[in-house]
């Protein structure tokens, strides 16, 4: 009996021997040590869990990306790469965003990033490692944004890793090797996420106030829209309206050029950059997405960062926190309420509402410029299923604001394909211009010079403070007595452009706006909390407004001013041991007080008069 309970276990041992004996590896690319000409892209790590690298090369193949691993053992493995045939939403068949993996001195047959219609484990076939630190990189075959998201080698034939988000997510933690718990980042009094106008501006007063802050931001610049990464001019006026020191901070730190769509020293990230590290009180998290919320009933005690490189882990601790996201990211993990989309015209009583609400939203806008040469310049035929012939193509040499995409798709969840169908354009419309426009002379020693990868959003989630801010608040001047920063934005909405419709129905890639103007509006505290989150603060596009009054709002000036009184609340909470909504009910003089005095430099001039917006009667610039 006992033999032939032995003989039983050993066939057993036999069967599952290569499970017990397996060895895997899962290489993040966003890790790569050397980059290359490769990019990380962290836009849409929320629905992936994970950032990605993607080269970005406007039609020219790109460096490699490279970095040495270490493999469990040396042996066979099977490849997989987890890439995405980013064009099979237009075009049935291969990809334009083609790259080859290599491992070692070996560079694999198999092309990647040309199959499928999703996010997809593709298997790239088997490799010998000889040496157990070996080096794996990615070459570019095209420079048309193939992406690489992670590599996985096993011994183990069939092996493949899941592709389900929840399953993925766990396995991607098990085989990183972190704990399970984040690590301590520090506790703070004020935790500011989004580094754009407007958190620089919120991390920056309370700093100067007295708070000690954490400033965490998902890009390795500052300034959102107005970085050198999406190039948005500052729109907005500063000193106005009932307190005309708010915005002079931004006399220290704003560019002094304007213009969309500009070469990348016109944004001046470097003054950005100097002012927030300059404050003893601020400590910097860049690079660090917040993708985790830690609530104790309607209180968040913490929040949790994510590197978008190394994946590692961070916790935030304090009683207070700013969500300066613009999308709404901290509020909607915390439970939040929010609104999205366009609310009907009775829910507000709006006359420039739909009769119905909807959810459709301004749109997204991939900038682009080009730079004439002294010779012909090529550039590779593109047509992945967006045609354009002489009557239908635009005929110009860059692209702004105007060039905006995903107004009826959801600005969350739909988001890498808005940004993708904004590149899509760009790119085949380049093309036709340089390859097929009969008189094509002013094009042809034209190149691209500059492509956006990171989209310029402008509307998404916006959470729902003690009081929304309306279209009849801007238009008949209701003041309120918790009016802080001024608006001086007209109510600037964008449609999707008619004569694009008439050439693309249903896949508008340009955009109008449609300018309503106003005086300049004192903006209510009560719209810069959450009427249910107890210690979460907001300022930027994401505040409490209704989708009509977005249209003022959500130009940055304005934004960063929101900032500074969200910095002199905090710090107001601090002092007298309140939430947000404390100060309006029991402190609103003493933040009046802070708002007289300002937060910025004193003398400054205004170097801040570019498209500064305007009053009543008159229309400000595009933005």
């Amino acid at each position: 009996m006992r033999t032939n309970l032995n003989i039983c276990f050993l066939l057993v041992l036999m069967l599952f021997s290569p499970l017990l004996n397996a060895a895997d590896l899962l290489v993040e690319a966003e890790n790569f040590k050397h980059k290359g000409g490769w990019v990380v892209d962290q836009q849409f790590m929320d629905l992936m869990g994970s950032s990605y690298l993607m080269a970005h090369g406007m039609g020219q193949p790109v460096q490699p990306a490279s970095t040495l691993v270490d493999f469990p053992e040396t042996g066979t493995y099977d490849v997989f790469v987890r890439t995405f045939n980013w064009t099979s939403t237009w075009h049935k068949g291969e990809g334009p965003g083609k790259f080859k993996l290599g491992v070692g001195d070996q560079i694999l047959p198999e092309v990647l990033g040309v199959k499928g219609d999703q996010w997809m484990w593709q298997r790239v076939g088997e490799v010998k490692i000889n040496n157990r630190q070996t080096t794996v990189s990615l070459h570019d075959l095209t420079g048309f944004n193939g992406r690489c998201d992670a590599i996985y080698f096993t011994t183990q034939k069939g092996n493949i890793p899941p592709s389900d988000q929840e399953e993925l997510a766990a396995f991607r933690k098990k085989m990183s090797g972190f704990p399970d718990i984040p690590k301590e980042s520090g506790s703070y009094d004020l935790v500011v996420i989004g580094g754009g106008i407007a958190g620089i501006s919120a991390a920056v007063s309370a700093a100067r106030l007295g708070c000690k802050v954490a400033l965490i931001n998902d890009r390795p610049v500052l300034g959102g829209n107005n970085s050198s990464e999406i190039r948005v001019h500052l729109g907005g006026r500063i000193e106005a309206g009932l307190y005309k020191e708010l915005g002079s901070l931004q006399k220290e730190f704003g560019p002094e050029r304007g213009g969309n769509a500009q070469p990348a020293d016109f944004y001046e990230d470097d003054k950005k950059m100097d002012v927030v590290t300059a404050e003893k009180n601020i400590s910097l998290f860049s690079n660090c997405r917040v993708t985790d919320v830690r609530m104790s009933g309607q209180k968040i005690q913490a929040v949790v960062g994510r590197h978008i490189e190394t994946g590692e882990e961070l916790i935030f601790r304090a009683p207070l926190f700013s969500d300066c996201t613009g999308d709404g990211t901290v509020g909607y993990l915390a439970g939040a309420d929010f609104a999205m989309g366009r609310e009907g015209s009775e829910e507000f009583g709006e006359e420039t509402a739909p009769e119905q609400g909807d959810k459709m939203t301004m749109g997204s806008s991939v900038q682009w410029y080009s730079l004439e040469h002294e010779e012909t310049q090529g550039f590779p035929r593109f047509e992945y299923g967006v045609e354009f012939n002489d009557q239908s193509c635009e005929k110009v040499p860059m692209g702004e604001w105007t060039w905006e995409t995903g107004m009826n798709y959801d600005q969350i969840y739909d988001f890498e394909r808005i940004r993708d169908y904004g590149l899509m354009v760009v790119f085949s419309n380049w093309s036709y211009l340089k390859n097929r426009l009969k008189e094509n002379e002013p094009f042809k020693n034209r190149a691209l010079e500059w492509v956006a990868y990171i989209s310029g959003k402008r509307e998404s989630r916006r959470l729902i403070g003690d009081y929304m801010l309306k279209e009849s608040d801007l238009k008949n001047y209701v003041v309120y007595e918790d009016g802080t920063a001024a608006t001086t934005w007209s109510i600037d909405l964008h449609y999707p452009d008619p004569k694009n419709t008439a050439n693309f129905p249903g896949a508008e890639f340009k955009s109008i706006a449609v300018h309503m103007p106003i005086h300049p509006y004192p903006i209510p505290y009560r719209c810069l909390y959450s009427r249910n989150v107890e210690n979460l603060f907001m300022a930027g596009r994401n505040i409490s407004v209704t989708h009509v009054a977005l249209g003022t709002i959500r130009v940055m000036r304005t934004t960063g001013m929101m900032g500074e009184v969200v910095g002199m609340a905090a710090t107001l909470c601090k002092k007298h041991g309140v939430n947000p909504r404390g100060i309006y009910q029991s402190h609103l003089n003493d933040l009046k007080v802070l708002m007289t005095e300002g937060i910025g430099k004193k003398g400054l001039p205004n170097n801040q008069q570019y498209n500064e917006g305007s009053t009543l009667g008159e229309f400000p610039g595009k933005n």
